[in-house]
């Protein structure tokens, strides 16, 4: 359909629409007026990673539109885990743990949104402000009684894992309740109208939208994204040294850097219209780049990706590490960094503690494989000591795109 609003235009031409729960009365209500629209984030960890980006994207889109991104954090649903799609019981935070990591997500989307007072200023509210207040009795009597336990037990979030045995605790069950509070709630203080979300959240949202129309006849609207998934059919996001974290803490900005220039050929567009801000004209000029002048574009996919979620600062820090790590044969000084003292270090332990594999085991079968070099030279044997001098260093490489430098201390 032709939309009217410059919202859903902006996410129609950039491919963040999946799904829609009304899109004409969703399109008529943003050509006319401000739509606050939120995204909920659960703390399960200090940072989040690239799977999380076309949310924390998708945010940013809202209010380049002239709408008002609301971030949820999780306070209160964080001590649950939210079961779509997961094949066991997520393992219970404490409340410290849980506002720690609160604390920490914060940083990043104080990056990609302008936060303020403004019609159209980004909010962050946490939704342990009114869950954590709840009263059980009071909960099941008023908000209980719109729930269908036969449509619930319908979500293909939930039919998945029954079907596949697996145990889902009542608590968990009472996740998507919850979150269609938070819509009711954010609907009465914030006059929120849209609840985004990744595919995997449709369930969840729709009940979101049908708990405010029967408790308040209130009209809102529900939008996810398509599943991400790269050219090859694996998930996006999904890498052998683990997760593409997003804050600098947990991963360099070397590697996040290099995450997004090892982008596949055929993903280079997509990735360009989902994660970064540049003109959809110079991205259709870029992704018709054929062999090898398509690198270029993932420079510039690379360059802005970083640009937004580590500052410009950090991506010319890495552009200019990856060209003397790749083009000149040196030590980029972006490069993720050990410090050994004279005692050494084994090579399987390195590769480890650079971040290259998960475990000294998938070190080793690394080491097996020929896929790792000392300064070029092959390492054949994963208790290898690496002795460096005081001053001085040394590149472990695990295969053409993984490099790291030992320093001695």
């Amino acid at each position: 359909m032709t939309h009217t609003s410059s919202l859903l235009r902006l996410l129609d031409e950039r491919g963040y629409i999946h799904q829609l729960t009304d899109a004409e009365g969703l399109d008529t209500l943003a050509a006319k007026q401000v739509v606050p629209g939120y995204i909920g984030f659960d703390p399960t960890a200090p940072s989040l990673h690239v799977g999380h980006l076309v949310s924390i994207m998708m945010l940013r889109q809202l209010q380049r539109a002239g709408h008002k991104p609301i971030v949820v954090m999780g306070g209160g649903t964080g001590k649950i885990g939210d079961p779509s799609f997961k094949d066991e019981a997520r393992k219970l935070l404490t409340e410290d743990t849980i506002a720690q990591n609160v604390a920490s997500i914060r940083r990043v989307f104080e990056r990609f949104l302008t936060f303020g007072d403004g019609p159209t200023d980004a909010i962050m509210v946490d939704n342990a402000d009114w869950l954590d207040k709840l009263e059980y009795i009071p909960f099941l009597r008023d908000i209980g009684q719109h729930f269908s336990i036969n449509r619930m037990l319908s979500f293909d979030s939930v039919k998945t894992r029954l079907d596949r045995e697996q145990s889902l605790s009542f608590l968990e069950f009472n996740y998507m309740i919850l979150q269609a509070y938070d819509f009711l709630e954010l609907s009465r203080r914030a006059g929120c109208r849209l609840q985004m979300g990744g595919s995997d959240q449709w369930g969840n949202i729709v009940n979101g939208i049908e708990l405010s129309r029967r408790v308040d006849g209130t009209q809102v609207f529900g939008l996810t994204t398509p599943l991400l998934t790269n050219a090859d059919g694996s998930k996006m996001g999904k890498t052998v040294g683990g997760a593409v974290w997003l804050n600098e803490d947990q991963l360099s900005h070397f590697d996040y850097w290099q995450f997004w220039r090892n982008t596949d050929d055929r993903d280079v567009g997509k990735r360009l219209r989902l994660f970064t801000d540049l003109p959809l004209d110079e991205i259709e000029r870029l992704e018709a780049l054929q062999g090898s002048e398509i690198n270029a574009a993932k420079i510039v996919l690379a360059n802005e990706a970083t640009k937004l979620c580590r500052g410009e600062d950090a991506s010319k820090a890495a552009e200019a590490t990856a060209q003397t790590t790749f083009a000149g044969g040196g030590l980029g000084e972006d490069l993720p960094t050990i410090e050994v003292g004279p005692e050494g270090i084994r090579a399987g332990a390195a590769c480890t503690a650079l971040g290259f594999v998960a475990s000294n085991g998938e070190a080793k079968r690394k080491i097996a494989e020929n896929a790792v070099r000392l300064d070029d030279q092959l390492v054949e044997d994963v208790a290898l000591l690496i002795a460096v001098p005081a001053g001085e260093s040394r590149k472990l490489s695990l295969g053409k795109k993984k490099h790291g430098i030992i320093k001695g201390i």
